[in-house]
């Protein structure tokens, strides 16, 4: 049960440190390479990348917005040995002072595959399983319009 909580807590933090723009934090929660996929939304294929990759790409749009708002749940975590896999929902939030609409809402699931590295679980793979979203979609743009400026 211990493993299930650390392996939660490591994708619970990689969001809330997202959310908070703390990219170190965010960074220290993934592998070394990582595969990262979110095909289902963009249709593009999905890519090896590092730590440093990922929080590189997503400062392009997440500061851009006011406020950002992760929430996961409904984990189902399987462990074998020093390898796991976790499965989530997730919603993310994303709000910006707009005449259109304030808010962006994407909603979906996620798998996740991590490794125990070092006596810590990192996260090796991360799957977006899009299901739809609501709201101003034109806010992404106009966020990553802010993020060049910041």
């Amino acid at each position: 049960m211990k493993n299930k909580i650390n392996i939660q807590e490591t994708i619970s933090k990689m969001f809330v440190n997202s959310d908070n723009r703390n990219w170190t934090k965010v960074e220290a929660q993934f592998a070394p390479k990582v595969t990262l996929n979110y095909a289902s939304m963009t249709g593009n294929p999905a890519v090896e990348v590092s730590p440093k990759d990922i929080t590189s790409g997503w400062k392009t749009v997440l500061p851009g917005f006011t406020f950002t708002h992760h929430q996961i749940g409904n984990f189902i975590t399987e462990v074998n040995g020093d390898k796991a896999h976790s499965y989530c929902y997730g919603t993310a939030t994303h709000y910006l002072d707009d005449d259109n609409g304030n808010v962006w809402t994407v909603i979906g699931s996620y798998d996740f595959d991590l490794e125990k590295i070092d006596g810590n679980w990192r996260i090796t793979a991360m799957t977006f399983n899009y299901k739809y979203q609501d709201g101003n979609t034109k806010l992404i743009e106009k966020a990553i319009e802010n993020a060049k400026q910041d």
